[in-house]
Order: structure tokens, then C-alpha cells, then sequence
């Protein structure tokens, strides 16, 4: 039997393989006139996880697209983990999965058609686990191995969830420990001891449906999810947009088993540092340690939601409910020094 080591055959590693936020706002300026659509709700202005277009029905569609290199080696949990995060975006918008078509790049001079087709076959697993057809999709002949999802999805447009909606004085919940770019990079650099990626890989292939779910909660007033851009970085999307500023508490956010562990042998992925290039600047002073935590790029992490406080206990019980036992990691508030306050 075939045995191969996907992340061999790729320069970066899931999420971490993200445009820089920096850079790619530079990439997404134009001096294009600016064409309104009333009926789209959601596109690009705001940064947020999918597209949404009115259908007048009172509910609208949702369209996204997620793609990467391998993050883990098996060629079957490689395609689990590109389609959990690629899903994760109609979770994050309050909506429910229709379908899916895969995105996919394959050397066809360095792999086989069999291996190619573990990637395809874990894919068409987590969408049977969301109750959605993996439908079809496009293949190219390309340098390195790529997989991801195009998503398409529906919302209630009085349970759509946008990044840009959140208000001062809230809880922030986050559904997923960090961690997940580090310990793939100990996987990377062969530095990983049996065993310690498992909880990693655990995490990436979890489908974020509670997201559906905490749409339709009163007191949920914005959601996104954490990736590439790391937990301060879609935090700070989400301040920016909404005109609010955030506390994190640094002891308060959830870890996966020896990511310090990693950290210290300095399994720092190369989409920390650069996250921390693009947006640092508005963040309050962090120690080593905070800096490479809270910037390090997730591939397919958690929900980050934003509760009204006096909604707190009912948000907690719809967790519950849904396998999550959560604690507030922060909270916004109206105005700051910085943004971002890490405490």
C-alpha cells in the first residue's frame, strides 16, 4: 500500500497558507466605480465569512469558498479537515449547508489517483455529516496537492449573523481552544510525539454547527469564525466593523493539549509572525508568549460570538446543548487605547 506524507508536498500547511491581512487588503483595492446590489446583503465591504443575497422570501442564500494545502499527512483527513473549515463560514453566518462542489489541485506526476481520491472521499464524509451532497466540482493539474469546498447555503435574514454588528458591553465566546497552527507545524517539522496532534485534528474535523443555533438567539448580536488570521485578527475584524473595542484575557482562552509545549520548541507557524506584521499595531503590548498564541493562524477553528451579557445564561444552555461547555474569554467595550486589549 501506498504510504505518503501529504505535507511534503506543500510549502505551507491549511489556513496558514492565508494572504496576510495587510497585503491582502492591499490586492482587494480598485479604483472600479462601485456598483450597488440591493439585494446583496453580505459582500465584500464588511470581511465576513460568505456572501448573502436576498431571495424576497425573507431568507437568503449564502455562497463561500475555502481552500488549501495539507495540514496532516493522512490523504482522508486532509479532505475531512478542508471541508469542515470551508462549511464552517454558512455556520458562521447563521445559515444551514444546501450543498458543496470541491475545489481541487492535484500533482499528478507526484501522487496517485488513489491517494487523490482519499482527499475527495473524506470531503464527501463531513458533508454526508452535514446532511449535504458534495454535488460536483473542477480539477486542475497543479505543483502541490489543494483541496477546499465551494459552499452554498440558506439564512432567515432575522437570524443572519455579520462581523460587523457587535455592540459594547458583550461576553466574548470562543467554541474551539487555539493552538491548531502550532501543533501542526511541530507535525511539519517532525517534532510532533505520537499522539499530541490527534486533539488538533479532533478540532479541525468538528463541523461548527452550533452556529446555526446561536443565530437564533436574541442575545447573539455578531459571529465569525477563527482561521488564518488567528483569534486577534477576526476579533479585530470584527471591532473594526462594528465601531466597538475588545479585552481578551489571556489565561481565560483555551489551549489544546501542549501547545506551549510546541511553542517553546518554536513550532511557530509562518502565518503568526505575519499576522502580527499586519495588524499589531493595534493590539496593546503582548509578550512573547500572547503574541504567538492569540496570532497563530487556525485552520478550521471555532465559533467567536459575540452575547449580550444579559443573555449569557440562555447562549450557555444552547451550548450545552450542543456538546460545548464555554467561558468568556473577554468583552467589548465602547472605546480603549488600543482595539484590542490583552490583559
Amino acid at each position: 500500500m501506498e504510504e505518503v506524507k501529504l505535507t511534503e508536498y506543500s510549502h505551507g500547511a491549511g489556513c496558514g497558507c492565508k494572504i496576510s491581512p495587510m497585503l491582502l487588503d492591499e490586492i482587494l483595492t480598485t479604483t472600479r466605480e462601485h456598483i450597488s446590489y440591493p439585494e446583496l446583503l453580505v459582500g465584500n465591504d464588511s470581511k465576513d465569512d460568505a456572501a448573502a443575497y436576498d431571495l424576497g422570501d425573507g431568507t437568503s442564500v449564502l455562497s463561500t469558498t475555502d481552500f488549501f494545502m495539507p495540514i496532516v499527512d493522512d490523504p482522508f483527513i486532509f479532505g475531512k479537515i478542508a471541508a469542515t473549515n470551508a462549511l464552517s463560514d454558512i455556520y458562521a453566518m447563521g445559515g444551514k449547508p444546501l450543498m458543496a462542489i470541491s475545489i481541487f489541485g492535484w500533482p499528478i506526476d507526484k501522487l496517485s489517483a488513489d491517494v487523490a481520491r482519499k482527499v475527495i472521499d473524506g470531503g464527501r464524509a463531513v458533508c454526508e455529516d452535514a446532511g449535504i451532497p458534495l454535488a460536483g466540482g473542477h480539477s486542475i493539474d497543479s505543483p502541490e496537492p489543494i483541496f477546499g469546498l465551494a459552499a452554498t447555503g440558506r439564512v432567515e435574514n432575522r437570524h443572519l449573523m455579520k462581523n460587523n454588528t457587535a455592540e459594547a458591553e458583550c461576553d466574548i465566546f470562543l467554541t474551539k481552544p487555539l493552538g491548531i497552527g502550532i501543533l501542526s507545524t511541530a507535525q511539519k517539522q517532525k517534532k510532533i510525539a505520537p499522539g499530541d496532534i490527534d486533539p488538533a485534528i479532533k478540532a479541525m474535523t468538528t463541523l461548527n454547527k452550533a452556529g446555526y443555533r446561536f443565530a437564533q438567539l436574541e442575545g447573539v448580536v455578531a459571529m465569525t469564525d477563527v482561521t488564518g488570521f488567528g483569534l486577534l485578527g477576526h476579533l479585530g475584524e470584527i471591532c473594526e466593523g462594528s465601531g466597538i473595542h475588545a479585552t481578551v484575557r489571556f489565561d481565560d482562552v483555551p489551549l489544546l493539549p501542549n501547545t506551549e509545549k510546541y511553542r517553546q520548541m518554536g513550532c511557530i507557524p509562518g502565518g503568526a509572525r505575519k499576522n502580527f506584521n499586519s495588524y499589531g499595531e493595534n493590539i496593546s503590548p503582548m509578550t512573547q508568549q500572547q503574541r504567538e498564541i492569540l496570532c497563530d493562524a487556525q485552520t478550521s477553528g471555532g465559533l467567536l460570538v459575540i452575547v449580550r451579557k444579559s443573555e449569557v445564561p440562555a447562549f450557555l444552555e444552547a451550548a450545552k446543548a450542543e456538546g460545548l461547555e464555554l467561558s468568556a474569554i473577554g468583552e467589548t467595550r465602547a472605546s480603549g487605547t488600543h482595539l484590542i486589549e490583552v490583559v
